[in-house]
């Protein structure tokens, strides 16, 4: 027998009436969301939607002008010990004179740990993205694939509970966009952490995502949060293959590039 008086557990995120201008001009209205713990959530909407200021206030990299982000139930204020960023620009994020192993224990100085457990810690993380046997290995002896496994790598260091990560495959190659895919729901699987991503590939979110949040209008709302149930084991073939996949991309495609039905999907759900 369910017990219906049973508390439901906190949401591990939890977005409250979100909103951000930059001055006059209203970028976010209004957004509200719960993000729960070991979820993969993809944020998809138009082009100049504010998908990256979304996920700077998630992160507390940038203020909420309105509303507010609870992580484990607190105001976000700052960037919380237990979240990690990848950012869309590898290159720029690692450090072109140190090497891999380096790159991934040089951000873990600051968090106060002595060496050997940073470098116990990179050596984890390098291993955890496919890199064992690469330690040493500078970045501009590494391709760009191998580049943004170091960078996640360096986020995995840290042991956060929730990874953001800002359209983080846009810079590579399609078979290395779908390697690196694979490799974001083995690490999801295997180490039970949130992820929150960014994508302008619909493909990618709905393949990728338990749900996809879809940002649309001006100013920017959440048309619709929607639940993919294709289950935890996906197949680049065979996942995209399923007719339900089919169905799951036209609608939410059809969220960003219809303003109506947009509209319609707020109006039914009361937003």
């Amino acid at each position: 027998m369910t017990d219906t008086n049973k508390a439901a557990p906190e949401p591990l995120l939890h977005i409250d009436n979100l909103g951000f201008s930059y001055g006059e001009k209203e970028i976010l209205r209004g957004l509200d969301a719960q993000i729960g713990t070991g979820e993969l959530v993809c944020i998809v909407g138009p082009s100049g939607a504010g998908k990256t200021t979304l996920l700077q206030c998630l992160s507390g990299l940038r203020p909420a002008t309105s509303g507010a982000v609870r992580f484990r139930g607190r105001p976000i204020a700052g960037p919380p010990a237990e979240m990690a960023v990848v950012f869309q620009d590898y290159s720029h994020s690692l450090m072109p004179w140190l090497s891999a192993l380096d790159n991934v224990a040089l951000p873990l100085k600051s968090a106060g740990l002595g060496k050997k457990e940073r470098q116990q810690r990179a050596l984890e993380a390098l291993e955890e993205v496919g890199l064992a046997g690469s330690e040493q290995k500078y970045p501009w002896q590494l391709s760009g694939g191998m580049q943004q496994r170091v960078a996640i790598a360096r986020a995995l260091a840290y042991r956060p509970a929730v990874i953001v990560m800002d359209e983080p495959f846009a810079s590579v190659d399609a078979q290395t966009r779908a390697d690196l895919e694979d490799l974001t729901l083995r690490v999801r699987q295997h180490l039970d952490i949130t992820v929150l991503l960014v994508t302008h590939d619909i493909d990618e979110a709905v393949y990728l995502s338990d749900r996809v949040m879809v940002l649309a209008g001006k100013p920017t709302t959440v048309a619709d949060m929607i639940t993919v149930d294709l289950g935890r084991e996906r197949d680049q073939i065979e996942t995209k293959a399923d007719p339900r996949f089919a169905g799951l991309r036209s609608q939410v495609y059809r969220l960003i590039r219809r303003p109506d039905a947009a509209d319609a999907a707020l109006a039914a759900s009361g937003r």
